[in-house]
């Protein structure tokens, strides 16, 4: 399986069966990350982790404080597909995988500002 990204009509897979998602709160500036695993074609939310809080952005009950950064895993389901609403306002999210990171914006040029970057398991790199 990969990873594919969609946005403004393209479509990019890219070999991965693990990433990261990162990206700033716009208003309170902090940064939140979240760890997925591709399981056939699902998304799994393994981990996230919240570098500090502030209003609304409480860590969720269960989290765990490790060198000033709350650690915790959700308890969703298998999700589809992963939607990240670009925005010409605020910072782009990080997409690190295969232990690189980089812009989602790399692989997603074409989201026009509001549109849904979609994130889904995909069989073949093309």
């Amino acid at each position: 399986m990969a990873l594919c990204i969609a946005a403004g009509g393209a479509v990019v897979a890219l070999a991965m069966q693990a990433f990261t998602i990162a990206w700033t709160h716009s208003i309170e500036k902090v940064r939140w990350e979240e760890d997925y695993r591709i399981e056939g074609s699902m998304l799994r939310l393994v981990e996230a982790r919240i570098s500090g809080h502030g209003a609304g952005m409480e860590p969720p009950q269960g989290s765990r404080l490790e060198h000033g950064i709350w650690h915790y895993t959700p308890k969703l389901p298998p999700l589809p597909e992963l939607r990240l609403t670009h925005s010409s306002y605020t910072a782009d999210y990080e997409l690190c995988g295969n232990g690189r990171c980089e812009a989602l914006s790399v692989h997603a040029p074409k989201a026009a500002s509001g549109e849904a970057v979609r994130l889904y398991a995909c069989e073949s790199v093309r």
